[in-house]
């Protein structure tokens, strides 16, 4: 029996066609570049030697290669402390966030709640209107949230927009697969561990993308209502570093027992732009992994029908 092949004509391409892809490909590429340079800079700054960085001469690759600025960055006090906070904060916020969020949406969702659309509209003027710094501050003292580590967690364990989104999901699953399980006599939270969840996973992801980088990047909250130095985050600490950050490089230089190679090799600078690589590649490496949900999870949260 012979063989027939299956042969696929490619479509030519006019010259107006051509023109028009190459052009769109040019923009692209640089709108990539324009967004993916900072990052790079970034990187290759923290690993070339101090003085050419100062001097402005690393554009597009690293000289003078080393990695003493992220060596002495971490001999820095309370540092590994700090990250370890900022760590639990994320994790535990983050999933406090997304379970509070979730649940909360899916009660929107039905109808016999008791004055439901005057409880949902009342949420939801909360994301135009605050009661201010100072009375949400005397509210967190009175609930005893003040130098705890709850006050990371508790007050942000909602967000209004959030919970729009995965409302909006939820509400465009179909309804008989709960009236089956609702037959089988499944409550509310049978029904919303076992059926909503594994079914809202795209928006879920991207409710807790945005959940993580809000904690993990925060810094004000420390600010405000912690005065405890174990309790400071690793933002805060970033903060306080590149507030103060000739007296960090003068600490670094003076534990360093080699001082005159500290001296050439450790710049305010450098110290900046460590510290703040030291806070941005978590995400950068988390965020590749939830990137495949982000764009589904927000149409399916933004679109009803």
């Amino acid at each position: 029996m012979a063989k027939t092949a299956v042969v696929r004509k490619r479509k030519k391409w006019t010259t107006e066609e051509k023109a028009f892809h190459a052009v769109v490909y040019l923009i692209y590429g640089l709108f990539t570049f324009i967004c993916v340079y900072p990052f790079y800079y970034l990187m290759i700054c923290t690993i070339s030697d101090t003085q050419m960085v100062e001097m402005g001469k690393i554009i597009l690759f690293p000289q003078g290669i080393h990695f003493k600025n992220y060596m002495e960055i971490f001999k820095v006090q309370n540092l590994g402390h700090s990250a370890m906070i900022s760590v639990i904060r994320t994790l535990l916020g983050t999933t406090a966030s997304l379970l509070a969020t979730s649940y909360m949406a899916y009660f929107f969702t039905k109808e016999n709640m008791w004055c439901r659309k005057f409880w949902y509209r009342l949420v939801v003027v909360t994301m135009y209107f605050s009661a201010g710094m100072i009375p949400i501050y005397l509210n967190n003292k009175m609930l005893g949230l003040i130098n705890t580590f709850w006050i990371y967690i508790i007050p942000g364990m909602v967000s209004v927009y959030n919970m729009i989104l995965v409302k909006t999901s939820i509400e465009s699953m179909p309804a008989e697969l709960e009236e089956s399980a609702l037959l089988d006599g499944a409550g509310y939270l049978t029904r919303f561990i076992r059926i909503v969840l594994p079914l809202q996973k795209p928006i879920l992801a991207t409710v807790a993308l945005f959940a993580a980088v809000g904690h993990w990047n925060d810094f004000f909250t420390t600010k405000l209502y912690i005065t405890d130095s174990q309790l400071y985050t690793l933002q805060f600490l970033l903060y306080e570093l590149l507030n103060q950050v000739q007296a960090a490089a003068q600490q670094i230089q003076y534990e360093t027992s080699a001082m005159a190679q500290a001296t050439s090799s450790i710049t305010p600078t450098g110290i900046r732009l460590t510290l703040t690589a030291v806070v941005t590649i978590p995400i950068m490496v988390v965020y590749p992994f939830v990137q495949k949900f982000y764009v589904k999870g927000i149409m399916i949260g933004a679109v009803k029908g």
